[in-house]
């Protein structure tokens, strides 16, 4: 019968389930890679799934697949009729993103070998309090966080931290009912509407580090050496979900210093909780002082990205490394290239007309696209032109910002001018750069009456959105004008730092064409 178990040695591969956003398609690359490594290293690969939609669950794929939910008496009944013949070495949970991760602890009560990282450590990584144990033993630093089991516990630890705090959920992927809070107000409200506080099911309150650059750290390891295999720089600034902020790959505005003091960081704590696999870190940079934010014992989206910038098949490795093979089989070396990726992350605001377009701590994205170049910002202007954003080379910008970045508006504004564009502005920000000597034209917000800048946009009128907003009346006044920029096709920004990033793609784009290479030459180069 096709269901009889085989005789061989096996391993089982955990997929992620059903896609939503926040958990897609670049776990099932992991999974998929995972079971090509297995095949190469003689080993009879399980895959257990229940996505029609993805690459993991088709015959091929995989020596036997079951398709069946990943829930934990599902997934033991499979592990227990697979056991009757053969031996099985484990079981992969680390590719299929979060939903894998929870039942790591649940078979390691049945007895089920884990390949790869120990769910010990998985629950080192998750839990709070032994997480931050684990970085004071190695001297690294935390923003003020705290854990709260009621909506007294959270009033109590954010008012200590102090306001604006990032609040979410425990053990949750894509950043799903996270959001940052401003006030006490906004507290109450979160805490009614958003979760059940309970014993179980704390929320966890963090310090908002405010003009920090976030970054991704994946890292390869056997458990003895480690290999830093990509390091992520964020555009958009800490407090932007990792899935949706643009990236570029190697950091474009770090030091060589501090990216050293970054793969030390991310080695030592893959040492500690002798990760065997993959493992992502999420940093902040604030100045020159290093924040851990998160680290993750497992493989993050992330890793088809890096792999395709290495020309390395990262996630295959890895499962290799699971399966018990050295770290020095696979010659991996710190690389040095003179090229640079950027990932750009695409969005499905068309298809849900009442969306607020903004970029927060929720993850939004269904999509990405790679921009590959010798500099930054033609890099930057292909991910646009990729991400179906066409950046304008002439016309008119409309730039309207919150209180503390006005200051940071002076440059790209004054960029634009130079380049030609004729720049409109709502009445704060259209005072201050004509303060500071920039040539701009007052348009009126909504609110003040016709005509005003959605007219404007309608109109055709403006060809460049920067629209950046503070407090929930800012936000709720602007959503007009971000839902129109949508509608119309007009390429916009709503943090500084991806206008900043637009202003430089925009000035490559004037003084150069734009030159196709593959990416097998850029891997070539390597």
């Amino acid at each position: 019968q096709e269901a009889e178990p085989s005789d061989r040695k096996k391993a089982v591969i955990l997929g992620g389930g059903p896609n939503r956003i926040g958990q897609g398609i670049e776990f099932d690359y992991c999974c998929c890679h995972a079971a090509y490594a297995l095949a190469d290293a003689d080993i009879e690969s399980i895959m257990v799934n229940c996505n029609p939609e993805t690459v993991s669950t088709d015959y091929d794929t995989s020596d036997r697949l079951y398709f069946e939910p990943l829930t934990q008496e599902d997934v033991l009944e499979i592990l227990a009729c697979e056991q009757k013949n053969g031996t099985l070495a484990g079981v992969i949970v680390q590719f299929g993103g979060q939903t894998p991760l929870k039942l790591s602890q649940a078979l390691e009560k049945a007895g089920i070998p884990i390949l790869g990282t120990d769910p010990d450590a998985i629950d080192l990584a998750e839990d709070r309090d032994r997480f931050k144990d684990l970085l004071e033993r190695l001297e690294l630093r935390q923003p003020d966080n705290g854990i709260a089991r009621s909506a007294d516990e959270a009033r109590a630890i954010a008012a200590d931290i102090g306001f604006p705090v990032v609040i979410r959920p425990s053990y949750v992927l894509g950043g799903r009912a996270m959001e940052i809070v401003d006030n006490d107000a906004q507290l109450e409200r979160y805490m009614r509407e958003a979760v059940v506080v309970s014993g179980d099911s704390p929320v966890l309150i963090d310090g908002y580090l405010r003009d920090a650059t976030e970054l991704d750290v994946d890292v390869l390891s056997d458990g003895k050496d480690v290999f830093v295999a990509g390091i992520l720089e964020h555009i958009e600034e800490a407090g932007v979900h990792s899935g949706d902020s643009a990236c570029s790959m190697p950091p474009h505005s770090l030091s060589s210093e501090i990216i050293e003091e970054l793969s030390r960081q991310a080695k030592d704590m893959a040492k500690a909780l002798n990760v065997v696999g993959l493992m992502n870190v999420q940093f902040a940079v604030q100045g020159e002082t290093i924040f851990v934010i998160e680290v993750n014992p497992r493989a993050s989206r992330t890793v088809p990205f890096v792999a395709k910038v290495l020309g390395q098949p990262i996630a295959r490795i890895a499962a290799r490394l699971m399966a018990g093979a050295p770290l020095s089989e696979f010659n991996m070396k710190a690389q040095s290239y003179d090229h640079i990726a950027v990932k750009e992350s695409v969005f499905p605001f068309n298809r849900f007309p009442g969306v607020d377009t903004i970029l927060g701590p929720e993850m939004r994205s269904t999509g990405e696209v790679m921009g590959l170049d010798l500099d930054f910002a033609t890099a930057f202007a292909k991910s646009q032109l990729g991400s179906s954003t066409v950046l304008p080379k002439s016309g008119t910008a409309f730039i309207s910002v919150r209180e503390g970045d006005k200051q940071r508006a002076i440059v790209p504004a004054k960029r634009l001018e130079q380049l030609g564009f004729k720049l409109i502005a709502t009445g704060g920000t259209a005072t201050f750069l004509a303060q500071n000597g920039i040539d701009v034209e007052p348009v009126n917000k909504v609110a003040e009456g016709r005509p005003h800048i959605v007219d404007a946009i309608k109109n055709g009128d403006v060809q460049l959105v920067v629209n950046t907003t503070e407090g929930e009346k800012s936000l709720a006044d602007s959503k007009s004008i971000r839902r129109t920029t949508l509608e119309m096709k007009i390429p916009y920004y709503t943090t500084l730092a991806g206008a900043e990033a637009a202003v430089a793609a925009i000035r490559a784009l004037d003084e150069n064409e734009l030159s196709v290479t593959s990416l097998q030459d850029y891997a070539a180069r390597l």
